[in-house]
């Protein structure tokens, strides 16, 4: 094996191949739209479904770090551009993950070493009628792998200091930077990857993705044919010997990097094109508030809508939601849970549908702040939080049960959470010791800028009880908070942020994505030696779960012992109807209400 293929835990990777196992921002409420005048179409056959999500849509793909947003990956999800029915699997309310045959198969060929061969159905063909072929599933290796990169990172920080960093992903490259080019046979419609150590989330490696065809014109290929040959010629990338920057590469990462970061209908429809049942219909995130799927004319999945059209509405607001449940404006809504939002939808008759989500909302320190350099100045501003206050002003009125979150790796409805806790520390800081962090300040006045989302009414309240809190010990907070924050995350702009993270339920890929230095969802600039080595390991691991919870164990453990931040709570899950579809079922994963979709059917 080259060094090229030890290489681990950069700032890319995901793709489809990445999203079935990485979290995803949860949370990101950007504007509070007005609905659309469009409204729900009257139900009986075919007909519309509408849907209410708190967070709006910021692009048309979900695996880079800048759009790993969670409505961006219900967009992937529809669409069959990241996993999800039209890709190779999907994940269910269980947690199961679900082959979909559609488009093909995943057969594992071998154990030892680690092969797994990728078939394509031999009807398999994009939303516009192209027919999918090899090349579609060696452009996501491609992208997946970082295979033609040629970068070297600082060991600090996981920034480029030299070469070429081409595909920019939201995880890490950790499983398929080992694989060998793939084997591939264009008659047989075959795919093979031989990987070079094992790798623990190999089932989820989804190889259908963005289409070919589109990249190929983008980067002025004659076809799919071409870019195939491209690929197989250009040699992979080497750090102790860069090259010069490849034009044709360089254009296929700029339209991945950015070319879907789109808030609005965009004039080139093959940034539309579909490998899932839905099709993007129209989008109007700015001015508008929705992004609209008709059917998929090229869908031949066995499961399939019963219905025309499904709209996913932007409402921040979770009394502007319940008001368009009522009003007949939406059929299902996901508002942020409070009590007051509860009775609301009572009150008129909304049919509730509640459960606990794999989602958290925790407080990062960016570790390389001038201020936060300090561990000690780490500490004593944690010493500050009050966990306990945030939790019984936003969570115990409807979860009256509800207890602080003391697991950045776990959640309480986890069977590992309870080892977690006694072994990591984190409820250390159950209740604020003021005095404390006056000690170890000695006097100073420290200034903190707090980053969050200031059109979400959780972490308004999360942030003023901090700042509260910590002004008492002698911090200087200052208020950062921004509608847009998530683009901001990983800037350097500020000294903390409040935000969650909410995980699909599988996999072990969120491990080197948010722990390991210069990891796609590293936006705090964490960098433990330990932790590194232990994310690798995790993703080498195939059939030994006792070890890989030893792992994340022992990570919450050193990010409590490095002063990295603090978990706050577990995020409970509301799910709303007014009657008028059947068949939603509760997810608590990243997908939430829409997994299901074909599934639904619209009550007259």
């Amino acid at each position: 094996m080259t060094d090229k293929n030890r290489r681990r835990g950069r700032a890319l990777a995901g793709l489809a191949i990445g999203t079935a196992a990485m979290v995803a921002l949860a949370g990101c409420t950007t504007t509070t739209p007005a609905p659309s005048e469009s409204g729900s179409a009257a139900p009986g056959a075919g007909g519309t479904i509408s849907v209410a999500q708190t967070n709006a849509a910021t692009a048309l793909t979900s695996a880079t770090p800048d759009t790993n947003l969670n409505t961006n990956g219900m967009v992937d999800y529809l669409t069959g551009n990241a996993t999800g029915p039209g890709s190779f699997l999907y994940v269910d309310s269980e947690f199961n993950v679900v082959p979909d045959e559609t488009n093909g198969t995943i057969e594992l060929v071998s154990e030892s070493p680690l092969v797994v061969q990728y078939t394509l159905d031999p009807e398999a063909v994009w939303s516009d009628g192209t027919p999918m072929t090899t090349t579609d599933m060696l452009l996501a290796w491609a992208i997946g792998s970082g295979y033609y990169d040629d970068a070297t990172l600082d060991e600090e920080t996981g920034e480029v200091t030299g070469g070429n960093q081409y595909f920019q992903l939201a995880g890490s490259t950790a499983g398929l930077d080992t694989t060998e080019f793939p084997e591939i046979d264009e008659e047989a419609g075959t795919l093979t990857l031989t990987y070079g150590e094992p790798y623990v989330d190999w089932n989820l490696v989804n190889l259908i993705g963005k289409p070919a065809h589109v990249f190929a014109e983008k980067a002025g290929f004659a076809d799919v044919a071409e870019l195939a040959t491209f690929l197989e010629e250009t040699p992979a990338g080497d750090p102790a010997a860069p090259a010069a920057e490849n034009e044709q590469l360089r254009a296929m990462a700029d339209l991945w990097n950015t070319g879907y970061n789109i808030t609005s209908m965009p004039e080139d429809e093959s940034l539309l094109v579909s490998a899932g049942m839905w099709v993007v219909k129209d989008f109007q995130a700015d001015d508008g508030g929705f992004i609209s799927f008709e059917r998929n004319p090229e869908w031949r999945g066995e499961m399939a809508p019963s219905f025309d059209e499904l709209i996913i509405r932007f409402i921040g607001d979770p009394n502007a939601q319940i008001t368009a449940l009522q009003n007949g404006e939406v059929d299902v809504i996901e508002p942020q849970p409070s009590a007051d939002t509860v009775a609301a939808i009572e009150a008129f008759g909304g049919t509730l549908i509640e459960g606990p989500q794999l989602s958290y909302d925790h407080l990062d320190l960016t570790m390389d702040s001038e201020v936060f350099s300090d561990p000690a100045v780490r500490e004593a501003f944690l010493m500050t939080i009050p966990r306990q206050a945030i939790l019984e002003s936003i969570v115990t009125p409807i979860q009256p049960d509800a207890e602080v979150l003391n697991s950045q790796q776990f959640v309480a409805n986890q069977p590992q959470y309870e080892d977690a806790v006694a072994a990591n520390g984190y409820s250390d800081f159950a209740e604020p010791d003021i005095e404390g962090a006056r000690e170890l300040l000695a006097g100073a006045t420290p200034t903190v800028s707090i980053l969050y989302n200031t059109n979400n009414p959780n972490r308004v309240d999360a942030f003023q009880l901090i700042q509260a809190s910590a002004s008492e010990a002698g911090f200087v907070i200052e208020d950062a908070g921004s509608p847009d924050w998530s683009s901001l995350l990983g800037s350097g702009t500020y000294d903390a942020t409040i935000f969650g993270w909410i995980s699909p339920g599988v996999g072990y890929a969120s491990l080197p994505q948010i722990w390991q230095t210069g990891g796609g969802g590293n936006y705090n600039g964490y960098s433990n030696a330990e932790v590194d080595a232990l994310a690798d390991e995790s993703q080498t691991i195939i059939g030994d779960e006792e070890r890989l919870t030893e792992i994340q164990i022992e990570i919450d453990r050193l990010s409590r012992e490095d002063f990295y931040g603090l978990p706050l709570f577990q995020v409970p899950g509301l799910v709303a109807t007014n009657g008028t579809v059947e068949g939603v079922v509760y997810n608590g994963g990243q997908t939430g209400s829409i997994w299901n979709t074909w599934e639904w059917t619209p009550v007259s």
